[in-house]
């Protein structure tokens, strides 16, 4: 009974890990912008637009910063590799990110790909340590839809930040981790690749063969997102397509897709809109996979006439297109 009543009265006083919501639209947003107070060069709330900067200085919302999504991201070879903690604390710093802050992340809200790169960058942030983060939702396009201002021109950057982040592992799924999974069977492994790639009819040309994880069951991340492919289905609907996974809470869930950026979309929401527990996300996904100096085992996979079909298509794109 003890028990009981210490985990009540924690929960009325200590505050919440995540108070702010995964999905903010733009009405909250304005809202949550008008009710703010500021003190000298900080902000309460920190508007991260990652469009390319041609796009935002084109226009932006009032006080966003820029960090282009390649910022956020690894080397060609690897895109889908974390940059190393330095890389990220000197970008957080110089967006001027303190612990306490409620970051908002801003896409151009096209389609499930732009949000893909929301979701990447938000994981981001969460596996730095931060807790108050959200993603606008419909991003840019959606903000001029609801008919709320925009400026252009450059950022009017911050006063840089001394904030050292600290990497929270629990989000992130290694490559030994996944190979333990794989082996032992003790993880719910999700595909987040078109159908073909899942079939292992096609790969990218980074990935040294194709197919996908032994034992991995399919969702593209499409599916979370209307016909139109821009807007988010409903809680219930996305409730009941987790539901199709057979996802259990005393096991582990990773998302993989190529790089982490479509996974990026399966793993913000199942952990962060459904609140589902131990998921986590294989940012390296199958490049890094396929790229290990072992011959890790692979699902689904074409013979070796076809992969050398694959590798001469992507060669003479590579060369001639």
């Amino acid at each position: 009974m003890w028990k009981v009543l210490l985990s009540l009265f924690l929960a009325l006083v200590l505050p919440s890990v995540h108070a702010a919501p995964a999905l903010i639209t733009p009405d909250q947003l304005q809202q949550a912008l008008k009710a703010q107070t500021t003190k000298p060069g900080r902000a309460l709330i920190r508007l991260i637009d990652i469009r390319d900067e041609f796009s935002f200085e084109q226009d932006h919302i009032p006080g966003s910063l820029n960090a282009p999504y390649n910022q956020w991201r690894g080397p060609a070879s690897n895109p889908g590799q974390v940059p190393e903690l330095a890389k990220l604390k000197a970008l957080v710093n110089k967006l001027g990110i303190e612990p306490n802050q409620h970051v908002v992340v801003v896409s151009t809200g096209e389609d499930a790909l732009d949000f893909g790169a929301a979701a990447r960058v938000y994981w981001t942030l969460k596996y730095l340590g931060l807790t108050e983060l959200s993603v606008l939702q419909g991003g840019v396009f959606a903000w001029d839809e609801a008919n709320l201002p925009l400026e252009s021109g450059p950022a009017n950057w911050p006063t840089p930040s001394h904030f050292s982040p600290q990497a929270q592992t629990q989000w992130l799924a290694s490559t030994d981790e996944v190979h333990g999974f794989v082996k032992g069977s003790k993880a719910r492994l999700v595909d987040a690749r078109p159908l073909d790639f899942f079939k292992g009819n096609t790969r990218v040309p980074q990935a040294k063969a194709a197919g996908t994880l032994p034992g991995a069951v399919h969702l593209d991340n499409e599916r979370w997102f209307d016909r139109d492919g821009a807007k988010l289905i409903s809680v219930q609907q996305s409730r009941d397509l987790a539901k199709d996974l057979q996802i259990t809470p005393n096991k582990p869930t990773v998302l993989f897709c190529n790089t982490g950026h479509l996974a990026a979309t399966n793993w913000f929401m199942l952990s962060e809109v459904l609140g589902l527990p131990q998921v986590k996300l294989y940012t390296g996904s199958l490049v890094e996979w396929t790229q290990h100096p072992q011959a890790l085992p692979m699902a689904n996979e074409p013979g070796r006439v076809r992969q050398l079909w694959m590798d001469a298509q992507f060669w003479y794109r590579q060369r001639f297109e």
